[in-house]
């Protein structure tokens, strides 16, 4: 027999500043935000000590630090977020081969095979919840409901530290009442073109004409979200989804209008880049250029490459070349970024190289093999030994659609 609610969607609990607050004892029971502590820093996390006091995800640092005279401001530990992730990870596939990851702390789970083995979904969603605790120290909430999308809604009800199912018999009466900007995939601009015609809530929006909402929202979106609205969504767990992007960006402590040191810069992020993607077995095809200026305004450029690459050196010369490009002339840049993708599996990237690229090759490897035998020691090059520019984000394998950074 089928299994009415058999989608989970379980959340880390601010996450990064989670794992400080349990790494360090010290922190525990205090107003803790994850983020780069200059003036133009960011929250990547904050804790729920932090919380109380108004600050978010996504908050400026200064902003955060008028909320909360106490704040504790711990900077980013990247790759220890990477390791717990893969840990929690385990976990929920010892209760289903089924699990989807969205980022490196929230996940899909189809448990409708499990329930034979484990229990109803409620009682699985508990299990998980001890699992995790107990193994790992850590909280997570979870929704347990009919479909991935109001799987998600119930965990963010279930915050923090908790569990909130939904019945099939409960969805129209849990839908109609929320506001609108509620629905995945419903971001600021769609909730404010429908608010704009009078649809607030959820119900506002399942009573709404599907032809209107197609002439507001196009085809694919206004149907989407019609069917969301009445709680229909047939996406189904698609386990271990391959990532659509690697990438890196830094904002800069001061603007920058130095073209030698955007490049750099560059260099710098084409490592990390390279090095994420030999670690995940990928290479990719397109490499991007982002760029955020003084003004705020923001540009992109891209060049898409005959072979896939994960070759840093390849990396860094098509970016290098894309800002060259722009014959920028001393304008001062806020932001930049280094991705790649058209992502392919390592195997499928059959480049032809000559002996000049076999060097920077071997160079990559031995730069891996550093990093992995030696915590903390790096193979780099000359150039960058004295890059003191401040990192104060970073972004990875990219599945989010339009979700905070932590939730």
């Amino acid at each position: 027999m089928a299994v009415p609610e058999p989608i989970l969607h379980a959340d880390m609990d601010a996450f990064y500043a989670s794992v400080e607050q349990r790494d360090d004892p010290d922190l525990r029971d205090r107003p803790v935000v994850v983020g780069g502590a200059s003036g133009r820093g960011v929250v990547a996390a904050a804790s729920y000590e932090a919380r109380r006091f108004g600050i978010r995800s996504a908050m400026p640092m200064v902003r955060a630090r008028r909320l909360c005279a106490d704040l504790v401001v711990v900077p980013p530990r990247f790759d220890v977020y990477r390791d717990v992730s893969h840990d929690v990870m385990a976990i929920f596939t010892s209760f289903t081969p089924l699990v989807e990851p969205l980022s490196l702390d929230e996940a899909f789970l189809d448990i409708g095979g499990s329930v034979r083995l484990f229990g109803s979904p409620v009682t699985i969603a508990h299990a998980l919840r001890a699992r995790v605790r107990g193994e790992l120290d850590l909280a997570v909430s979870v929704g347990v409901a009919p479909t991935k999308s109001l799987a998600k809604l119930c965990s963010d009800h279930a915050k923090p530290d908790g569990v909130f199912h939904l019945a099939v018999d409960q969805v129209t009466a849990f839908l109609r009442p929320r506001p609108v900007g509620h629905l995945w995939g419903a971001g600021p601009k769609t909730v404010e073109r429908l608010t704009d015609y009078g649809l607030h809530t959820i119900g506002d929006l399942a009573d709404c004409d599907v032809g209107l909402l197609i002439r507001l929202l196009g085809t694919d979106r206004g149907r989407g979200l019609h069917d969301l609205a009445h709680g229909r969504d047939p996406r189904r767990v698609v386990p271990h989804e391959p990532a659509r992007s690697v990438s890196n960006e830094t904002t800069f402590e001061h603007d920058v209008d130095d073209p030698a040191e955007l490049q750099r810069v560059l260099l710098r992020l084409s490592a990390k880049v390279g090095s994420r993607l030999r670690s995940s077995d990928l290479s990719g095809r397109t490499i991007s250029l982002k760029l955020r200026f003084a003004n705020l305004s923001t540009i992109t450029r891209s060049t898409t490459l005959a072979v896939p690459t994960n070759s840093t050196r390849t990396i860094a010369d098509e970016a290098s070349g894309l800002l060259s490009a722009l014959r920028l002339e001393r304008v001062r840049v806020r932001l930049v970024g280094v991705g790649v993708t058209n992502l392919a599996s390592g195997d499928a990237a059959h480049q032809l190289l000559l002996d000049t690229d076999e060097r920077w090759t071997n160079l990559d490897e031995v730069g891996d093999a550093v990093r992995a035998r030696f915590d903390g020691m790096d193979v780099t090059f000359a150039s960058l030994l004295d890059d003191e520019v401040v990192e104060l984000s970073e972004t990875g394998d990219d599945r989010r659609l339009q979700e905070p950074p932590q939730g």
